[in-house]
């Protein structure tokens, strides 16, 4: 199912992040900052004959929904990467962030996905992609520590979630009525819904930036939600800048609890998960082989 036919693996989801609480810090100061000398981020377009231009990460990052900012700064305080390359899936805006282990973002491309808006998969993992719906295919929300694998005819692809088959991959044709291609070219995001759940990306975004950067090494992928925000999903709270004082502020003017720190109505999980460190360590298949792309 999801593109890639009957890719299944012994894979268990991630624990989510720890629960933090955090302001400005200077991992996300330096993320924003300007990169090294020499270090650009290079932007992707859909169309195979436009290469990609280079702009300062930080001038990237800043053109990025507030919703992906916001994931960046809690990774870059959080170090919840623990070290590895990773990508964040932005499927409102339809687009992937290819971050270093640094946390400085590397380039952005559009992305294809699954047809139906969503975060939860509908169906079991051994349902056919003939069986599926519409409403079926949908790329689930999630955090996931990924590797390359191999699918059966010699093709790379990045896999997200071995038991769902969803995987990050070059564009494939599709049906000819799906015009994939087009549509990843197409200036709008409003028509990059179409694919079974996997995402799709440019061919040269793949092969220059994401095949080099989880090459012979695991990586995590965040993949962000549409139904509930990404502090929610992955556990942690937005920062919030406190309000400045009114100048002419008295006792009498001041509320009860400004002395208090300020917090969101955000109900956040306990903070019993696993350190990061230990669940980045689960194991996968030296090799992993997936069978062939569905071209039809």
């Amino acid at each position: 199912m999801y593109d890639w036919v009957g890719m299944k693996f012994p894979y268990r989801p991630l624990v989510l992040g720890s629960l933090l609480v955090f302001g400005a810090s200077p991992a996300f100061a330096q993320m924003a900052s300007p990169a090294p000398a020499g270090l650009v981020a290079s932007l992707f377009s859909g169309s195979p004959d436009s290469p990609p231009t280079s702009v300062a990460p930080a001038a990237a990052l800043a053109s990025a929904s507030a919703e992906i900012q916001r994931v960046a700064r809690w990774i870059a305080d959080s170090h919840d990467n623990a070290g590895l390359p990773y990508l964040l899936v932005d499927k409102a805006n339809a687009q992937v962030f290819a971050f270093g282990p640094d946390g400085i973002l590397r380039a952005e491309a559009p992305a294809l996905l699954g047809m139906t808006p969503g975060d939860k998969l509908k169906v079991s993992n051994d349902t056919q992609m003939a069986q599926m719906t519409e409403q079926d295919r949908v790329t689930p929300a999630g955090r996931y520590l990924s590797r390359l694998a191999i699918d059966s005819l010699g093709k790379e692809l990045l896999a997200i979630d071995y038991e769902a088959s969803i995987s990050l991959h070059p564009v494939v044709k599709g049906t000819p009525a799906e015009h994939r291609a087009e549509r990843l070219a197409s200036p709008t995001s409003a028509d990059n819904r179409v694919s079974f759940g996997c995402i799709n990306v440019p061919p040269a975004f793949y092969s220059d930036i994401v095949s080099p950067a989880f090459s012979n090494r695991k990586g995590v992928v965040y993949i962000l939600p549409e139904t509930s925000s990404a502090a929610q999903l992955f556990g942690f709270q937005p920062a919030v800048d406190a309000p400045a004082a009114p100048a002419s502020a008295t006792a009498i003017d001041a509320p009860a609890s400004s002395t208090q720190p300020i917090v969101t109505s955000l109900a956040l999980p306990p903070s019993s998960a696993q350190p990061v460190a230990t669940s980045l360590m689960l194991s996968l298949p030296a090799t992993a082989t997936v069978a062939a792309p569905d071209l039809k």
